[in-house]
């Protein structure tokens, strides 16, 4: 039996990958800070003989002796993690800092969960790992995608000078149950929207595209990865590209044809097309994505309806 770190792990990716490792039976500490995780999503394990609850940033050292270290502490959503860009920027330089710190001292391997942000808004398309992107490092969401560049870049750093076993997930636009109401991510955005009987809104003409994994199938590919023998970088992510439009009307198929589209001036520096190329995850981890955005998308309607009903969708 094996002892887990999950960093961020009350929130959406990480509660679920959760529920996978305490469901094989290991060890899990959990440690978040509840910027963006939420106590609901890990109740059932609270209580747990092999289940840990640390409230903890990650910006600050900590001890713990563990096998498996999974970095995913960082918010992930332009409105989350422009509300305060410096810390982001401290979320991922001294969040993994400090993570991989740990893994050398007590000889964990670590997994940091990177993303397709690295690409910046990529001028090859679909992006493979070899591509070094396209990012703006002043902008607006540079805290993210820079903070996410160096993030990867310390992981290799200690591979390198210390021996430390690491694995660099690259992770494409994820969605499904247990996503906040109010992340402001397309999918989110969309589905809260046409819930509440409101205009869907689309910024610019809704020609950008993305291509959208749901999240059983990322949680595998990471656990695939962590698993294997390779560093890394991995594309972990659904090939199926999609307008922002298309996605637009799939939602407003399942819950109301009747709502309008509302069009705003596009973010800045908002990439204008996103597609993973996975051979990579193909080759090295025989995985690749088997829930269509179709099947997806139900039970992560269901899932936004009960938190509208419930009124859960922010805070812990």
């Amino acid at each position: 039996m094996q002892i887990h770190l999950v960093t961020g792990g009350a929130g959406f990716l990480g509660s679920h990958l959760i529920d996978r490792l305490m469901e094989g039976g290991d060890e899990v500490i959990c440690l978040d800070n509840y910027f963006t995780g939420r106590k609901a999503n890990i109740t059932r394990w609270i209580g747990h003989p092999r289940f840990e609850l640390i409230r903890h940033d990650v910006t600050e050292p900590i001890k713990l002796e563990v096998d498996r270290i999974w970095h995913l502490a960082c918010p992930a959503s332009p409105i989350h993690y422009q509300f305060n860009p410096v810390k982001t920027a401290k979320t991922s330089f001294l969040g993994t800092y400090n993570m991989l710190g740990l893994a050398r001292r007590v000889g964990a391997r670590l997994l940091l969960a990177s993303t397709s942000e690295v690409y910046g808004d990529p001028e090859v398309h679909p992006q493979p790992e070899s591509y070094w992107g396209s990012v703006n490092p002043i902008g607006v969401r540079s805290c993210y995608d820079e903070g996410k560049r160096i993030a990867e870049t310390l992981c290799f750093d200690y591979q390198r000078m210390n021996g430390v076993e690491v694995r660099v997930a690259r992770i494409f636009n994820t969605y499904g149950p247990r996503m906040l109401l109010d992340d402001g991510r397309v999918v989110s955005n969309f589905i809260v929207q046409a819930l509440r009987g409101e205009p869907l809104t689309l910024y610019g003409d809704g020609s950008q595209t993305r291509s959208f994994c749901f999240v059983s199938d990322l949680i595998e590919g990471l656990i695939r990865l962590m698993n294997g023998e390779q560093s890394g970088p991995v594309n972990l992510g659904n090939p199926d590209e999609f307008t922002i439009r298309e996605l637009a009307e799939l939602v407003r198929m399942q819950i109301n044809p009747d709502l309008r589209f509302l069009e705003k001036p596009l973010p800045q520096d908002d990439p204008q097309q996103r597609q993973p190329s996975i051979d990579l995850a193909r080759q090295q981890l025989d995985w690749q994505p088997t829930v269509s955005l179709e099947q997806g998308l139900s039970p992560t309607i269901d899932s936004f309806r009960n938190l509208l009903e419930s009124d859960e969708g922010c805070g812990t």
